[in-house]
């Protein structure tokens, strides 16, 4: 029988916890912490374990959900007990060498992960990448991935989180515009400037490029000055907006009227938004195109968050 292992009990497992309860399925939760695990029970009804198991079963499937900094080594130690069915909340790592690492593990194991970048589950990212494939393609796309520094400075995050953010919590957007783009760039030229204490890096990001099959994209980011998230579309019939990204609006060709699409997004109402499908697709073995694989991750961090953050161009 599938038994189902959510390791972290904060917010975000939280999250997922509610979905799995709807679900119906066999899950245990595993915490590291008893604050955490008390509060865990108290908002869920759901009892915490302090230890994993000694050992996993090749029916087990495991969704790691705990902070940035420790989603390597979590992952580590289920691979090393057996697991061959990870769900890794996004970014799979706080850096690089990370991802490497837990790559070669992995595959050495012969288990497999799947990175859960759950806006790519969105109701309206579903039905924009409908009209994408109904269209021929992406022509061309640009994208937004704005901060909020001054709600981001007095956060407390564990060491090296706040350093990371373009990979950490921007990379959501990032991913999200190429996923629908359904390519990763052939050539890049980037610009980065100004600095964030918190940060350690810059503060202003724009660039442009091409795709490998083709499709111009452009982008910029000031997290400093107003904006928010958001991605656009261009295809040869219509351009697609996700402003916010949990909508989204079409304009058609020739015309100049912005609509409002209207979506089946009863599920992304009800619970975290992406995460009900984003999880019967990977306790179903289904959508495997839709989930990021850690060496997917590693070439976006090469091709993309990298060089965006360093404004170096490719």
């Amino acid at each position: 029988m599938k038994m189902v292992y959510l390791i972290g009990a904060g917010p975000m497992a939280e999250a997922y916890a509610k979905v799995l309860i709807a679900l119906g399925v066999n899950f245990s939760v595993i915490g590291r912490g008893q604050s955490s695990a008390a509060r865990f029970n108290e908002n869920t009804g759901v009892d915490v374990l302090l230890q994993m198991p000694e050992q996993f079963s090749s029916n087990d499937y495991c969704i790691v959900a705990v902070g940035v900094e420790a989603l390597a080594e979590v992952s580590k130690q289920l691979i090393n007990k057996g697991a061959k069915h990870i769900l890794l909340e996004k970014p799979g790592a706080l850096n690089l060498d990370e991802m490497l690492t837990l790559e070669a593990l992995s595959l050495q194991a012969d288990a497999k992960i799947c990175i859960a970048y759950n806006r790519r589950f969105y109701a309206s990212v579903q039905s924009a990448k409908s009209i994408i494939e109904a269209d021929g393609g992406v022509r061309s796309f640009q994208f937004e991935f704005t901060e909020w520094s001054h709600v981001i400075r007095p956060l407390t995050k564990a060491p090296g989180v706040k350093e990371a953010w373009l990979l950490a919590n921007s990379s959501h957007v990032i991913d999200l515009a190429f996923y629908l783009a359904n390519s990763t760039p052939k050539s890049l030229s980037a610009y980065a400037s100004g600095f964030l204490d918190w940060h350690k890096g810059p503060s202003k990001f724009s660039g442009a490029g091409i795709t490998k099959n083709g499709a111009n994209f452009s982008y910029s980011a000031d997290w400093e000055a107003p904006g928010r998230w958001g991605v656009e579309i261009l295809t040869a019939n219509h351009r697609l907006i996700l402003r916010p990204l949990e909508q989204l609006q079409i304009q058609k060709l020739g015309s100049v009227l912005i609509e409002k699409v209207e979506l089946n997004d009863t599920l992304d109402q009800d619970y975290k938004p992406g995460l009900y499908h984003q999880t019967t697709s990977f306790l179903n073995g289904e959508n495997a195109t839709d989930f990021l694989s850690m060496s997917a991750q590693i070439e976006k961090t090469k091709s993309l968050y990298l060089p965006i953050l360093q404004g170096k161009s490719e």
